[in-house]
């Protein structure tokens, strides 16, 4: 009567390995038609589901995408897709040699009594949800959550009800035999130090290994998408790159168990390189301090997609340069993640 247990947490355990494979990381393509709309703008393409739909299509078909991406995190739409020449977008996906995912949460929302703060929400009918992802070929969910550094925030109330929802939805996941991606973001919008998101950083990450372990989730059968300790972007002073790798280093030893198999770092509105630059160094701190529990790699989206984005602008004919721009930016993070890059390489490669 055990052994389908012990045989869905074997391949839980396997999919989450592949999902942090060395000199690999995930690509974030999940956005939703709200916030790819925005990034369709820049570009001066419509928001059509033809144009979503083609654009997604363009990245999934590069050349070679298996090589430095493990998995794809995908939109509920897309997911139900098909590429030009009707391959379900999954298919395509796994026949990259890539794992494909899926975004389940319906967003963050205002949060009662907690002025400027959010909770995220879509814990409602997840389990039927999670359920058909799996059919349509889903191996892995991702659930964001957000905390904001402020006058007076985060609060107590915000951080423990972002982390238990985070771990309500690794443990649905789990049971429907998904890896969850734990995603809690600390924004880094704000004036405050480095100091200060070292300190909230520090604290989510507590409060959700903490409601993790209540909800009885499996730390070997998932992944950690936390963001990086940086300093606030409108701060005065921002740190540099070898300041940011130890202090998130630091965090990371003291918080995350080491049964935890991978930390696919987001970017988080950094810019491309910087957010390479980042990880590299945290590689290479790693590897001088002695090896590390855990696979240190990424999962970004904007700093995997906008030089590929603004390459493609909607034109079948710009397919190849936007492809190429992908396929540099995720070299240059699996790079990063062997500590490996070099800022010389970009300009090589330009």
């Amino acid at each position: 009567m055990t052994e389908p247990a012990i045989s869905a947490s074997s391949e839980l355990r396997a999919t989450a390995r592949a999902m942090v494979s060395p000199g690999k990381g995930i690509l974030a393509a999940d956005e939703s038609t709200g916030t790819i709309e925005k990034r369709f703008k820049g570009i001066g393409v419509e928001n059509t589901e033809e144009h979503r739909r083609s654009y997604r299509d363009m990245l999934f078909t590069t050349p070679g995408l298996g090589q430095y991406i493990s998995g794809v995190i995908l939109y509920d739409e897309t997911l139900r897709q098909k590429s030009y020449n009707g391959t379900p977008f999954p298919e395509l996906i796994s026949r990259q040699g890539v794992v494909p995912g899926i975004k389940v949460d319906t967003g963050a929302k205002p949060m009662a009594l907690c002025p400027g703060e959010t909770v995220t929400e879509g814990l409602d009918g997840l389990s039927k949800r999670c359920a058909e992802y799996v059919k349509l070929g889903a191996r892995f969910a991702k659930w964001r959550a957000v905390i904001t550094i402020g006058a007076g925030i985060p609060s107590r109330a915000c951080i423990v009800a972002n982390a238990h929802a985070l771990a309500r939805y690794a443990a649905i996941c789990q049971a429907a035999g998904l890896v969850p991606i734990v995603e809690p973001e600390v924004l880094m919008d704000g004036n405050h130090t480095i100091e200060r998101c070292e300190e909230v950083t520090e604290w989510t990450l507590r409060e959700v290994f903490a409601a993790l372990n209540d909800q009885r989730v499996k730390p070997e059968e998932m992944v950690l998408k936390p963001s990086m300790v940086v300093s606030g972007k409108d701060c005065p002073r921002q740190a540099g790159v070898g300041e940011v790798a130890e202090r998130t280093l630091k965090v990371l030893k003291r918080t995350v168990p080491a049964a935890v198999p991978g930390i696919a770092f987001l970017s988080g509105g950094q810019s491309d390189e910087l957010a390479t630059e980042h990880l590299d160094a945290m590689n290479r701190l790693g590897a001088k301090e002695g090896r590390l529990p855990w696979v240190l790699t990424f999962s970004y989206g904007r700093a995997l997609q906008q030089p590929s984005l603004k390459a493609w602008r909607g034109s079948n004919a710009n397919v190849a340069a936007a492809q190429a721009a992908l396929a540099h930016r995720a070299r240059m993070n699996g790079l990063a993640a062997t500590g490996k890059y070099q800022a010389d390489l970009e300009k090589k490669a330009a």
